[in-house]
């Protein structure tokens, strides 16, 4: 059975696909986060591959004792690295039905830090 908290974000983030749709030129940046970690991956949604992903559990971010905001900003910034490394520049931010706030914007803002436009 799902909790209240659960079954309100899956209606928020079904609203949010509803509405958006990644593409081969403008792909999907979804992200999903857990209570300790934080992941985020390029979606091509008309294919069904993902292009490109980042976690905080990757070693070179999963090894450094800091707050979970600030290993979601390096996450952000690993992110931004692998799609200009895959030839993306712009892509479609998908916030998962989490509110834009916190992580998620720590995330957001240092992917736009990374050259990445959304």
């Amino acid at each position: 059975m799902a909790t209240r908290k659960t079954s309100r974000r899956d209606k928020i983030r079904s609203r949010i696909r509803g509405k958006i749709q990644g593409t081969q030129l403008r792909p999907r940046l979804n992200v999903f986060r857990s209570n300790t970690d934080i992941y985020v991956q390029i979606v091509d949604d008309h294919k069904g591959h993902t292009l490109c992903a980042a976690s905080s559990k990757e070693k070179d971010i999963a090894t450094i004792k800091d707050t979970k905001t600030a290993k979601a900003a390096l996450v952000g910034k690993k992110i931004a690295e692998k799609a200009i490394a895959a030839g993306i520049t712009s892509v479609v931010f998908d916030r998962g039905g989490y509110l834009y706030h916190g992580r998620v914007k720590s995330l957001a803002d240092a992917a736009r830090e990374g050259g990445l436009q959304f």
